[in-house]
């Protein structure tokens, strides 16, 4: 059958053909029914390698003080700023994410500290494939964990945006054989496929893919954006007295809730924030780490408001792909480290807690003597997120090589 493509705009894109040569989820959404509730799962990833020690504060530990003596983060002291906000008389968080503090004690935020990959390399660009591929140490590997977890949950006749990735290019993580889209900005209605670009407007997406979308496959870039222009996702404003931070991530968050809210199939989602390298002049309670979790802590806990009840159905990890070395440097701040914190929020998560076996920070206790010891591996962490939460059956093929036992999960989520 062949179209003319004055006729196809002109009859408003598949809305022209019959109803029964559309996939369900477009006649849904050209129907306004809204898709079938799912559990979904949000990963946000550090990158750059975020000082966990100064994030989530071992300041019980006489040794964090010791080997920080410029950037350590003071004591938690009541009426104080600036200070650590109490977790649990030992852990307390940076001062910049006190708006998480109500959720960890309302059993909505769980810790994992001293946790991330065991390969011991201190390379950004290797140690950000081997979390996203899901196996440290193998360079080989070109798709990714998330990936590889949406093809293992089966379901017939997927959204198109049941794995989004927000920013212009897709992620090693959502990368392989199950469809994902990279989504730069809900407000301009442009999409990216993973196996093309499409840049300038609804006409040139329509020359690229009206072939492809007459024959009906389902899952090309066209459906996705007129999908995403009938629901148009930025018509839904923040809820329950909630503000974004004005920043990128501040404005990316915000932006996840508006897609969970227009119920248009988005089950898995990945977000990128970037500037955690901090070699010099990292700060203390103020400076520039404390300006990014400012923008982290406010944009977590604006998310978690504004989706009110929906959190019952969705869960937030967090993860940055080593953490920094134990001592801060002479430049007053932190070289490439190992062990880092894990954050996992939602309604589904046992929180309220700091996870994992801590290792301590005394001179015998670090790694090569300089860095947090691993002791839980984020396979473990993720891993339960996927069985437990979203329903993965198989967790040898998203985790290839790695014993994902349930008999080791950390117990996040509730039972």
């Amino acid at each position: 059958m062949k179209v003319s493509r004055r006729v196809f705009l002109k009859c408003g894109g598949v809305s022209m053909i019959g109803m029964s040569t559309i996939p369900a989820f477009l006649q849904r959404a050209i129907a306004g029914t809204a898709m079938p509730n799912k559990k979904k799962l949000i990963v946000l990833f550090q990158r750059g390698a975020a000082d966990g020690l100064n994030i989530v504060v071992p300041y019980g530990e006489e040794n964090y003080y010791r080997i920080r003596p410029t950037i350590a983060i003071p004591r938690p002291m009541r009426g104080q700023e600036n200070t650590v906000v109490d977790l649990d008389g030992f852990f307390g968080l940076h001062p910049s994410l006190a708006p998480l503090g109500p959720l960890f004690h309302q059993g909505q935020l769980a810790i994992v500290h001293a946790a991330g990959s065991p390969d011991t390399t201190r390379s950004h660009f290797d140690a950000q494939d081997f979390m996203e591929s899901g196996t440290p140490g193998v360079k080989a590997t070109d798709d990714g964990w998330l990936n590889r977890a949406v093809q293992g949950v089966a379901e017939t006749d997927a959204s198109p945006f049941r794995a989004v990735a927000m920013g212009p290019n897709l992620p090693l993580t959502l990368r392989g054989s199950a469809p994902a889209i990279a989504l730069p900005d809900v407000k301009q209605f442009r999409v990216l496929s993973q196996s093309k670009s499409v840049e300038g407007g609804f006409e040139a997406l329509y020359a690229q893919t009206v072939d492809t979308v007459l024959r009906g496959t389902g899952n090309e870039t066209f459906e996705a954006i007129d999908m995403l222009r009938k629901a148009d996702p930025s018509k839904f404003q923040p809820e329950n007295g909630a503000t974004y931070p004005t920043s990128r991530v501040g404005q990316t968050m915000q932006q996840v809730a508006q897609l969970i809210k227009a119920d248009i199939g988005m089950e898995v989602g990945f977000v990128d924030t970037g500037g955690w390298d901090n070699h010099v002049n990292e700060g203390g309670a103020q400076g520039q780490l404390a300006n990014l979790l400012r923008d982290l802590g406010q944009g977590l806990a604006a998310l978690h408001q504004d989706l009110g009840d929906r959190m019952e159905d969705i869960v937030v990890v967090t993860m940055s792909e080593f953490g920094r070395t134990a001592h801060e440097n002479g430049n007053r701040g932190t070289d490439h480290g190992h062990a880092n914190c894990m954050f996992v929020m939602g309604g589904p998560v046992k929180g309220g807690k700091v996870y994992g076996k801590w290792p301590g920070l005394g001179p015998n206790q670090l790694n090569e003597g300089r860095d947090l010891v691993l002791t839980t591996d984020f396979r473990s962490v993720l891993g339960e997120l996927l069985s437990t939460h979203m329903g993965a059956k198989d967790l040898q093929t998203v985790f290839p090589g790695f014993n994902n036992s349930p008999t080791k999960f950390p117990r996040l989520l509730k039972a």
